[in-house]
């Protein structure tokens, strides 16, 4: 079993969200996904002040095999995008969960994380795709 943060919620696009409990959340892929894609090279990052809504492309994440596209799991406005990963993309292989994350976001009036995926639902969302 992969070691899935339980403090976090999770996307069937293999994004996560940590939610700082202030309207704000954190968003990045999951440490599956970036062993799915193999090494990082780029990342498309989302425009400041953009609005989203769930679901909507928000960019592209690049590696030596492939390239994703990335789906917001929630709605709101970006407020923060993490800048280090246009010169080291690689951040997103080396610290998933931590150092790579992608953008903040300040959810919308009526958002929550509702339809996202628990540790354990993620899990299962790999092993029955395995």
């Amino acid at each position: 079993m992969s070691n899935i943060p339980t403090n976090l919620r999770y996307a069937e696009s293999h994004e996560w969200v940590l939610d700082h409990g202030d309207g704000t959340v954190t968003i990045g892929i999951t440490d599956h996904a970036q062993q799915a894609l193999g090494d990082v090279v780029f990342v498309e990052l989302p425009e400041p002040e953009r609005e989203l809504n769930k679901g909507d492309e928000f960019g592209v994440i690049e590696s030596v095999k492939a390239a994703s596209d990335l789906y917001s799991p929630v709605s709101g406005q970006v407020i923060e995008v993490n800048e280090t990963l246009e010169d080291a993309p690689e951040t997103v292989n080396e610290s998933p969960y931590a150092d790579g994350w992608i953008m903040k976001v300040r959810l919308g009036s009526d958002n929550k994380l509702d339809g996202l995926l628990d540790a354990d639902g993620y899990q299962s969302l790999i092993d029955n795709a395995e």
